[in-house]
């Protein structure tokens, strides 16, 4: 039995569970689908939003600035909130060792992102989610928390309107677990990846959990809001972090000319680029006027990545880049101390729907965020009482149980990852930057007909050891209710707002 069991061991997951120990928590399990330092968080290059110097810039301008780039529908009282920790969260990861950059006066060093008005984004070079994420992970390990790699979700155990804890499928071995807990906090990321092949989300990043949360329940909002990033590389959606632009990048047709405002937010970046590629144009990104020196200082992660996936140089080269899904607004809903409709079921970072981001998330609010409401929701958390749990084998495990076992029985008559593919390109091309209800209606029967297809679908690999064809089935399984349940929500959404961009005047 263990009395508080956070699943994902990202930046919210491991904040989390340092703030627990912080208040005198020890019995603490960490469970993740991979290893800590492959989070996602490693993918939020750029920065992390705090007001740190008050004489240039402002938390009022802060607060305006998030809730202009959400379109309004970011809550204020939860906004303000962040804003005004965000000193106090720097200083807590600065206290813990995150080696921020510094300036020539040795005070942490800050460049402007995407929608800002003002430098406020603290950065380590351009490995700033890296750096956080090391440092998280080393000091929950100086801790003793414990970690369950490799131990996927696959059901959550409800009973009367209260968590009891959760199923899994230990990836090593194809068994299939119950693990009791007093109190579950999910914190496994986003469901960007569901854009499969068009996403700079790693392979891992499925969202999953979203699916697994609405079918027992557990409400979910804002489903619609998928933030494309302007950047990655063309050909392999390989994200070019907002650093590159927040340091004085331009975005240039072939021709070299500059079409938008590089810092504009980032929906309205990402479709400017796209309406360009729509046009058969090529839209590239343009670091040269920078110089070796200042790429090599401040974009070292950027430069190798760009070199090593096209074999091109930022000092030199002009880079072919696309939009791609990357980050996700909607999620499930909590409130600010990361409440589910749940008992003792809690939520934070991008899997969490807190009211933040809106309708579009602000460039460095992400790692903000997650840290902040991370922090808060292990605060709130430990006060919370525990619940006895009777010990017993609850219906979801045997269920899940009887599945998994059923799936190495059953001989598939069609391969899923031919249709995982396809739902990628489906989402993309009409559930992305530009949206109708002509399109989101095809969108849906493409998807419910892909559903009806999978009682043909299973795993070739039969194996028990390390079975990935199993993993990733059951991740394109749930994959296609949370493709469906953004679908739905984005057809309910009728005017445009954000990164939900309608264009159903121009089909008529």
């Amino acid at each position: 039995m263990i009395d508080i069991l956070i699943i994902g061991s990202g930046a919210a997951g491991l904040t989390t569970a340092l703030k627990l120990k912080e208040q005198k928590c020890d019995n603490i399990t960490i469970l993740s689908k991979t290893y800590p330092t492959a989070s996602q968080t490693s993918q939020a290059q750029g920065g992390i939003n705090a007001v740190l110097n008050t004489t240039t810039d402002s938390i009022e301008l802060h607060i305006e600035d998030t809730l202009k780039s959400s379109h309004s529908l970011g809550d204020k009282k939860t906004i303000s909130y962040m804003c005004q920790n965000g000193a106090n969260t720097i200083k807590w990861l600065d206290d813990i060792g995150v080696p921020f950059s510094r300036d020539k006066n040795n005070n942490i060093a800050q460049r402007q992102l995407g929608g800002a008005t003002h430098k406020r984004a603290c950065y380590s070079s351009d490995y700033t989610g890296v750096k956080i994420l090391h440092t998280l992970y080393d000091n929950c390990i100086k801790n003793s928390i414990k970690f369950l790699n490799e131990y996927m979700l696959i059901d959550l155990i409800i009973e009367d309107e209260t968590i009891k804890g959760v199923v899994v499928f230990e990836i090593s071995t194809s068994k299939v677990h119950q693990i009791l807990a007093s109190k579950v906090i999910l914190a496994t990321g986003g469901y960007g990846g569901i854009y499969h092949n068009y996403t700079t989300n790693s392979t891992a990043t499925t969202g999953e959990v979203i699916s697994i949360a609405y079918r027992n329940g557990v409400k979910v909002s804002n489903m619609e809001f998928v933030q494309f990033h302007p950047t990655s590389l063309k050909n392999s959606c390989v994200l070019i972090g907002e650093s590159a632009r927040g340091e004085g990048g331009y975005l240039v047709t072939k021709d070299g000319k500059r079409f938008t405002n590089e810092l504009a937010p980032r929906d309205i970046v990402a479709r400017e680029i796209y309406k360009k590629i729509l046009d058969n144009q090529e839209v590239f990104l343009d670091l040269r006027h920078l110089g070796e020196q200042k790429i090599k200082e401040l974009m070292p992660q950027e430069y190798t990545i760009v070199k090593q996936f096209t074999q091109k140089e930022l000092d030199k080269d002009l880079i072919s880049i696309t939009p791609a899904a990357h980050y996700s607004m909607g999620g499930i809903d909590v409130d600010i101390d990361g409440k589910t409709n749940i008992k003792n079921l809690f939520a934070v970072g991008e899997c969490a729907n807190n009211h933040i981001h809106g309708a579009n998330r602000l460039g460095g609010n992400s790692l903000l965020e997650v840290i902040t409401f991370g922090l808060r929701v292990g605060n709130f958390v430990a006060k919370e009482q525990s619940i006895p749990i009777e010990n017993k084998e609850y219906e979801a495990f045997l269920k899940e149980k009887e599945n998994i076992e059923y799936l190495f029985d059953y001989n598939p008559i069609k391969n899923f990852y031919r249709y995982k593919d396809r739902v990628g390109k489906i989402l993309f091309e009409k559930v992305g930057l530009f949206r109708s209800k002509k399109l989101l209606q095809e969108a849906l029967w493409e998807l419910e007909d892909i559903t009806e297809a999978t009682m043909y679908m299973g795993i070739e690999d039969k194996s028990k050891t390390y079975n990935t064809n199993l993993k990733e089935f059951l991740e394109f399984s749930n994959m296609l209710l949370t493709a469906r349940l953004v679908v739905n929500a984005a057809l309910k959404r009728e005017q445009s707002c954000g990164a939900h961009y309608r264009i159903d005047e121009e089909e008529k």
